[in-house]
């Protein structure tokens, strides 16, 4: 069965690649390679392009005929998207252009990440699929009103989807094969270890009133690969059942920055300076998730997402890849 990977060249999008040719599906990944690398297409053929061209989109959907699209392909930077709101609601016309397509080709399952940021400041925690949404910043709501616009084709031309609410993605495949590379990195925990390997001399953080125990930002850490299993799981279930459905994907267990940065510390065996920064206002203080409908309906669950097992890997990959990042 062939799937159409949207923006597969990139962090979860590589790991998603990986599990669907396990799995014994033919992945074919469409890039415009802007964020994603060359190098992270392992797992299938690459078809070239941007979302956001139409006519290429609509050429690859002929090309592949794939069975379903995994949607991938969106920036991602909360706080650029702060900044300049314009280029993220992009994000919203380059997914019309991929269900356009769709409905034109026939394709009629799509699997499309979106994330617990829809759910803004909790009303209480752990939150599920039920919690009220109030997306705090654009990125948010592009997301939230993606998740709309699924809806609304579902309705009017009987296409089936699962949008797939990630917490924090984090780690790396344990065999190092793909992992994390952003250019420029934000991500908390690739962070903190760029500056145990003495890579960077000190760690800026974000925020220390935030309404928590210890006063800064708690997520929900999942390791990338079991969010990469949860696409599997979100396919074969569309292949069985007519509804489409919305699910958390998280562990129901929350770390603070400081929490995190401390335990890449007690790993690294090396101190992480950190200075601590102005919060940003559209930051929501506390996100974790109830992820029991994802296992009553999908069969997923965490496998990988100890918190052990997210910063070794993610730290024998970083290693790796600064070894390796100059010749890429």
């Amino acid at each position: 069965m062939k799937i159409l990977v949207v923006g597969g060249a990139g962090y979860v999008g590589s790991h998603v690649a990986l599990v669907l040719q396990e799995a014994g599906f033919e992945a074919v990944v469409f890039d415009n390679l802007s964020t994603g690398h060359l190098w992270a297409v392992q797992f299938g053929s690459l078809i070239q392009g941007d979302i956001e061209d139409i006519e290429a989109l609509r050429q690859a959907m002929v090309e592949v005929e794939p069975q379903a699209v995994i949607h991938l392909a969106s920036l991602i930077n909360v706080r650029d998207s702060i900044r300049n709101p314009q280029v993220f609601y992009e994000n919203i016309s380059a997914t019309l252009n991929l269900l356009k397509v769709m409905v034109e080709t026939g394709v009629k399952q799509i699997v499309f990440s979106s994330s617990a940021a829809v759910y803004g400041e909790p009303q209480y925690l752990p939150i599920d699929e039920r919690h009220p949404k109030a997306p705090m910043n654009p990125y948010a709501k592009t997301k939230f009103a993606i998740e709309g616009m699924l809806e609304d084709f579902a309705n009017a031309y009987g296409i089936r989807y699962v949008a797939l609410r990630y917490f924090n993605a984090c780690g790396a495949d344990p065999q190092l094969r793909v992992g994390e590379a952003h250019t420029p990195e934000t991500h908390l925990i690739p962070l903190a270890i760029r500056v145990a390997m003495g890579q960077q001399p000190i760690l800026q953080v974000y925020g220390n009133h935030y309404d928590t125990p210890d006063g800064m930002a708690v997520r929900d850490y999942v390791h990338v690969l079991d969010l990469a299993y949860a696409h599997v799981k979100a396919l074969k279930y569309l292949c069985a059942q007519s509804q489409s459905i919305q699910v958390n994907l998280g562990t129901g267990r929350g770390y603070s920055v400081q929490e995190i940065v401390q335990a890449v510390s007690h790993f690294a065996c090396s101190p992480i300076p950190t200075t601590v920064l102005p919060q940003f206002s559209m930051d929501s203080p506390a996100l974790v998730a109830d992820a029991s409908l994802a296992k009553n309906i999908l069969d997923w669950s965490p496998q990988y997402s100890s918190l052990e097992t997210i910063i070794a890997t993610a730290w024998n990959w970083h290693q790796k890849y600064s070894t390796i990042s100059t010749a890429l």
